[in-house]
């Protein structure tokens, strides 16, 4: 892993207040993850945009927290203190919000990582992607993206007909935005276990990468996911740390199938491993647990269609029998926030927690040993788009806030403190934004948070505050609040601008099947009854480009695609891995042992 050209900005005003720090972690290289098999992007919502989206409620919770911290403050100091240019003071910090150059962050550690990890080369991936007969998945997956722009230029799918066609895409730059979300994961993971001089003391971290990784088991990539991003991380923390259990709490509106499934295989081999050393003495006491916990919809993806071995599996619970440590709680529709706060979640959804405490109190756990993740999906949110979930199966946005308080708490008391959540899904821009600003916000630790930081009216606000202008930027435009202003001055200090793709149009955007399924028949005339992000009314055949738009060929796509390399270096291991089928993707390989192993549904069709 790569971590020279890491930079990192602390600013803390007062690093009392809160040490260890937060820290976020942004990644440009994942932006390079496109489609680019049309020019129809309508229904693609793993998209490089969804980036965008969480910075902004990244930059409106580190506004709001600053103003917070601000306020603390000023209950410290002494009554009758001399206020003289105190207006002057006001105006020029008000001048400086509206800099372009404004400080990024004054309360919250903002890390702009390039850390990379090389597929080919590194132990924690080969740990969980690897396999008995080599890396044959790594390398079949290096070679889709190698070979996507000849696939395209012919009109043919990058991504191999035996997998879903409308959840997976791939480019040249995929492989850059992979291995360099897996490197932020895992640069993230140093930082909160081996504390850097240059960073200062992190406990708690969000990593804002894509594309997510807890569909994707072994080797099967599945539901817009690749690799694992955070099982990886996990066998980082083990081999390079020590870390031994881990506590994974998956808040995706999806069942993590991929994370559950590998969870379930190192579990099952450390379980032998301990059968077997009771009659020869073998040390097993850096062998890692996992506790997999997870808060979903049983009526979506990968669930939607009812195939037995994936509703069981996103059904179990079983804690200690066979090694397994499982929890899987299914989301509930509630009729108000007063129902959702008094009944659901602490009767329901907590339990996630309490299953994990029996998880870290079995034997004799030493906190330094203990790591705690979150796989933080935000499309459970009130505010995502209701094709994702026509089952009332929300949560209120105040959820993300309060679940990462509570995950604070309980880590503070098992793991020293030490969280490392990282984004999951969440596809509608109100979804990201909101979430990851309600999350923040409870990482922090700081007490006194509104939570009406996040209602409607101030995500309006916010949304307005930052919408693209003429050239790509945000407005700077003076706000009435303060914090808004600030909002828009770290946004603009964070953000990468994002030029437009052009794509090759010969083929039609299959259907995800994340969307949930129309139940009832399409209209007449109709091409499909699968749901969208936008309008539902809209036809889905909108693959033509308009007519005033002048025809793009296939060289000119391509072109563009370099051109908005970004600078990046591609990886070593492209040119080094001989050409492959996915022929071994079809069962014909050995398998390890695995009980309720996930599949990926279509391979059964």
């Amino acid at each position: 892993m790569a971590t020279d050209d890491v930079q990192a900005q602390n600013l803390t005003k007062r690093p009392s207040e809160i040490s260890p720090m937060t820290a976020i972690y942004l990644q440009d290289a994942c932006y390079k993850h496109r489609y680019m098999r049309t020019n129809d992007h309508s229904d693609i919502v793993e998209r490089p945009e969804r980036l965008r989206a969480v910075k902004i409620g990244l930059a409106a919770a580190i506004a709001r927290l600053e103003e917070l911290s601000d306020s603390t403050a000023k209950l410290e100091t002494k009554e009758g203190e001399d206020d003289t240019g105190k207006d002057l003071a006001d105006a020029l910090e008000k001048l400086d919000l509206l800099q372009d150059n404004a400080p990024a962050a004054t309360v919250v550690n903002i890390i702009k990582s390039s850390a990379s990890i090389n597929l080919l080369n590194n132990e924690a991936v080969k740990f969980v992607h690897g396999d008995i007969d080599g890396d044959v998945y790594l390398e079949n997956l290096i070679n889709w993206a190698k070979s996507s722009t000849e696939k395209v230029r012919k009109g043919e799918s990058e991504i191999p007909l035996n997998l879903p066609q409308g959840d997976l895409y791939l480019c040249p730059g995929s492989l850059d935005a992979i291995q360099g979300a897996l490197g932020t994961v895992c640069e993230a993971v140093d930082d909160v276990l081996s504390p850097s001089s240059t960073k200062g003391p992190i406990s708690k971290a969000f990593v804002a990468v894509r594309p997510p990784g807890h569909h994707c088991g072994e080797d099967t990539p599945c539901g817009f996911c690749f690799v694992n991003n955070v099982t990886v991380a996990s066998a980082h923390a083990n081999l390079k740390h020590g870390i031994r259990k881990f506590v994974i709490l998956d808040i995706d509106l999806h069942h993590g199938n991929g994370t559950q499934s590998i969870a379930w295989q190192i579990n099952e081999e450390t379980y032998r491993k301990t059968l077997e050393s009771e009659g020869s003495g073998a040390d097993t006491s850096r062998d890692l647990q996992v506790y997999y916990g997870s808060i979903h919809d049983i009526l979506s993806f990968p669930c939607e269609d009812g195939k037995p071995d994936l509703v069981q599996a996103a059904s179990v619970s079983i804690h200690g029998p066979h090694g397994q440590y499982i929890e899987n709680i299914h989301l509930q529709p509630y009729t108000s926030d007063e129902d959702f706060w008094s009944t659901l979640y602490p009767n329901a959804y907590t339990k996630l927690l309490t299953k994990a405490q029996e998880f870290v109190e079995l034997g004799q756990t030493n906190p330094s040993e203990v790591l705690v993740f979150i796989s933080c999906g935000f499309d459970a949110c009130e505010h995502e788009y209701s094709s994702m979930s026509r089952h009332g199966r929300r949560v209120p946005t105040s959820f993300y806030y309060r679940f990462a308080k509570d995950t604070v708490a309980f880590a503070e008391k098992y793991a020293m403190g030490r969280v490392i959540s990282v984004l999951e899904g969440g596809y509608s821009d109100r979804a990201l934004t909101s979430g990851a600003m309600a999350h923040l916000c409870g990482l922090s630790g700081l007490p006194n948070v509104d939570e009406t930081w996040w209602n409607v009216e101030n995500l309006s606000a916010i949304e307005k505050a930052t919408k693209k202008r003429r050239g790509g930027k945000v407005s700077l435009a003076g706000a009435v609040d303060k914090w808004l202003d600030r909002t828009v001055a770290i946004f603009s200090s964070i953000d990468t601008p994002l030029s437009p793709v052009p794509s090759h149009a010969k083929l039609p955007p299959p259907p995800s099947t994340m969307m949930l399924r129309e139940r009832k028949p399409p209209a007449k005339g109709s091409a499909s009854g699968t749901s969208t992000p936008k309008n539902s009314s809209r036809s889905p055949q909108r693959a033509k480009p308009k007519a005033s738009k002048p025809a793009e060929t296939v060289d000119d796509v391509l072109e563009t695609l370099e051109r908005l390399d970004l600078g990046g270096a591609k990886p070593e291991s492209i040119s080094a891995v001989p050409a492959m089928t996915s022929q071994t993707q079809d069962g014909d390989k050995k398998l390890p042992r695995v009980i309720l192993r996930v599949k990926d549904p279509a391979l059964e069709d």
